[in-house]
């Protein structure tokens, strides 16, 4: 029996779905283009051009309507918290934050009360912690259960913009303990994203060392550990930007 109708099926179907991917990508890319001159032009009109909103357009990265906010560092917190307001108003734009996390403003979309799950979060946590192996950001196999049960935690605040943080002792040279510190967050984020957190709400960040437990020597184990916060709570509102394209 011949299998070239089936093979033609095949390969018809794929075609589609690349098809379909590639016009996906256009339109995420197209919005996330238009709100990047929107936002442009609103910083510019705050008197704060060299503020510059990032909402993932360049090679290898995700557009998203959850832009992250660079530069500025020598602005007043009120000038900064300023940008961010300018950039939340334009029309489309979602969660707005600061690449460090300090500052972040809701767009003028109603906005949604902040939930319990960052307190069930935190809960999970306080007995137990998610693991890694030695010097690496491989999760450990017995740690993979916590995650799951931080994921169910996490989704009553889908919509969100969830800060995934990464802490180390204080042993070993303190760029090591940063760039460790941030795989781990990141290794995190992605096993979120796998148990159905979307990755647009989430930001891996690592600060090795410099944050150690309250009352805890800086050099103490216990120091390896990965926090959560929610920093700004808005509307899950579908978007080109926020559904996903063929796979």
């Amino acid at each position: 029996m011949s299998v070239r109708p089936s093979l033609a099926i095949i390969i018809g179907a794929i075609v589609c779905a690349v098809a379909a991917l590639g016009s996906a990508r256009s339109s995420q890319d197209a919005l996330a283009q238009r709100l990047a001159q929107g936002a442009a032009a609103a910083l510019e009109e705050a008197g704060t051009p060299v503020v510059e909103a990032d909402f993932g357009l360049g090679e290898g990265k995700s557009p998203t309507r959850h832009p992250i906010l660079r530069g500025g560092e020598e602005l007043t917190e009120q000038d900064r918290a300023k940008a961010a307001r300018a950039v939340a108003r334009v029309r489309g734009v979602g969660g707005v934050v600061w690449s460090d996390g300090t500052i972040q403003a809701e767009s003028d979309e109603e906005v949604f009360a902040p939930t319990h799950c960052q307190d069930d979060v935190e809960a999970l946590l306080r007995a137990r912690t998610i693991r890694f192996e030695e010097s690496s950001a491989e999760i450990e196999a017995a740690s993979r259960e916590l995650v799951d049960e931080v994921a169910t935690a996490l989704r009553p605040c889908l919509g969100s913009i969830i800060a995934v943080t990464g802490h180390t002792d204080a042993s070993g040279p303190e760029p090591g303990n940063i760039a460790l510190s941030l795989d781990r967050a990141r290794a995190v984020r992605e096993a979120l994203v796998s148990r159905g957190i979307p990755r647009d709400g989430l930001r891996a960040r690592g600060v090795g060392s410099s944050e150690p437990v309250e009352g805890l020597d800086p050099s103490d184990p216990a120091n390896r550990r990965i926090e959560f916060s929610v920093i700004s709570t808005v509307p899950l509102t579908p978007t080109p930007v926020d559904t996903p394209g063929a796979r």
